[in-house]
């Protein structure tokens, strides 16, 4: 064997791992010349054998059931987990530190629910533990947090970061069917899992940002910190009555700094249709970063898929391999080495002020407007304007459209809840967040 060449194990073969390993396999020789590293994939393990991949040629012996034929092998300098979940991987991403070996993981709820105890372990043997496409898949937004925009201090984040909901979202805009049929759709097409809790509930975009905020502001961002709300509730009349008001609908994962307290919160917005980020459409990524000295910048690209994914993964492998030369010096980030930053703290999401859409369904008679209107102005809420839709016959109900200029999340929240109970109002309002800073 080359005693230049670094080995590399896989944790994991399903679709990003066979990216990987193809990658490997293949660009192996570019990787060198534009590197300056030789790497060699050496072991991969897998849950069940036999396994076969197409375009991927590997010796019989290079799979095995057994992780720990990675984790505790003298021979394997790089472990690479691919398999998700968090309690084995957890386990096994901690072995492997322990024993010496630098770690790439693209397992956004690991690190969400573990960074900090596994960024503690990683500083402590003196390794790196790389995450590039645990968040945004193949758009290097962690790397450029890291190192490009180390003199900044970012004002916001706002990123599309689930292909998921913004497939189901833009389908919904383009072709005006609703949330089942377009979910069912994007299941056929593998854009969404089997079981899409996590995608469409938000969990999945809370889990990146929790990363990103990290990263950004320097601590150790707590998972529960996170407001989140999935994309459940959308419904056609709102992806129409939006259009009609100059906006479009996006799950937005949101990160902002604001006299020392960073807000942080994932769910749907109503976005100004002109904007960017409202012409991010299917299952692509883009992220938003705004910081003080470089102001606005757009990153924007595939959010997941085998090839995209793999490459960030190989990315951090040839990181992780400069630190083993001693050509790069992979360091932890700061936020997950103290566990906070001094001055820095969390705005709960009742403190965070934004502006608002509500539709409601009310009877279409004299001084309904004007019973509303005294409820949000006893909360300090100020509207902007206001449309009523066509009347619906069957029971004489019309739609009331409102949007509100910035108000304040629990005064909002507290308006709405007596707004529902009024003899008028029919059913329970849609409330839907306003994000105007995108426009760029």
């Amino acid at each position: 064997m080359d005693k230049a060449s670094i080995n590399v194990g896989l944790l994991g073969w399903g679709t990003v791992g066979t990216g990987v390993s193809k990658i490997l396999l293949k660009q192996n020789d570019l990787i060198e010349q534009n590197a300056g590293i030789q790497l060699r994939l050496v072991k991969i393990a897998k849950r069940t054998l036999p396994a076969t991949r197409p375009g991927v040629e590997l010796e019989a012996k290079c799979l095995t059931t057994n992780p720990a034929e990675i984790v505790e092998n003298p021979e394997i300098d790089i472990v690479v987990e691919l398999m998700g979940g968090t309690d084995e991987a957890r386990l096994l991403v901690a072995q492997a530190i322990r024993n010496g070996k630098h770690v790439v993981t693209a397992n956004k709820a690991l690190l969400a629910a573990h960074g900090f105890e596994l960024f503690q372990l990683a500083d402590k043997h003196n390794v790196s533990l790389n995450f590039e496409a645990s968040a945004a898949g193949g758009i290097p937004i962690i790397k450029t947090l890291r190192e490009s925009f180390a003199a900044n201090r970012i004002h916001s984040i706002y990123g599309i970061i689930n292909g998921t909901c913004n497939y189901i979202l833009t389908e919904m805009h383009e072709n005006e069917v609703d949330f089942d049929e377009v979910l069912k759709d994007a299941q056929a097409k593998g854009y969404a899992e089997a079981d899409p809790t996590f995608d469409v509930e938000g969990v999945d975009a809370a889990h990146k940002l929790t990363l990103l905020t990290s990263l950004a502001y320097g601590f150790a961002m707590p998972m529960e910190g996170v407001y989140t709300e999935g994309i459940t509730h959308i419904t056609p009349n709102e992806i129409q009555y939006a259009r009609e008001l100059g906006y479009v609908i996006k799950l937005l994962a949101i990160a902002k700094l604001n006299q020392g307290r960073v807000e942080t919160r994932v769910h749907p917005t109503l976005v100004p249709i002109r904007s960017m980020l409202a012409n991010v459409g299917g299952a692509f990524n883009t992220v938003c970063v705004i910081g003080d000295a470089v102001g606005p910048t757009l990153f924007y690209g595939q959010g997941a898929g085998e090839m995209p994914t793999a490459s960030a993964v190989v990315a951090d492998i040839i990181d992780a391999a400069k630190s083993i030369s001693g050509t790069v010096r992979s360091q932890v980030p700061r936020g997950w080495l103290s566990g906070s930053q001094a001055n820095i703290s969390l705005c709960p999401i009742g403190d965070v002020e934004t502006r608002y859409y509500i539709r409601l369904v009310v009877l279409d008679q004299p001084g309904v407007l004007a019973q509303i209107s005294s409820i949000l102005g006893e909360h300090r809420i100020s509207i902007a304007s206001v449309i009523q839709k066509e009347r619906h016959e069957v029971d004489d109900t019309a739609s009331l459209v409102i949007v509100t200029h910035k108000a304040v999340e629990k005064n909002m929240q507290t308006a709405i809840q007596e707004i529902d109970t009024l003899d008028v109002v029919k059913g329970t309002s849609r409330l839907i967040r306003i994000e105007e800073e995108v426009a760029f």
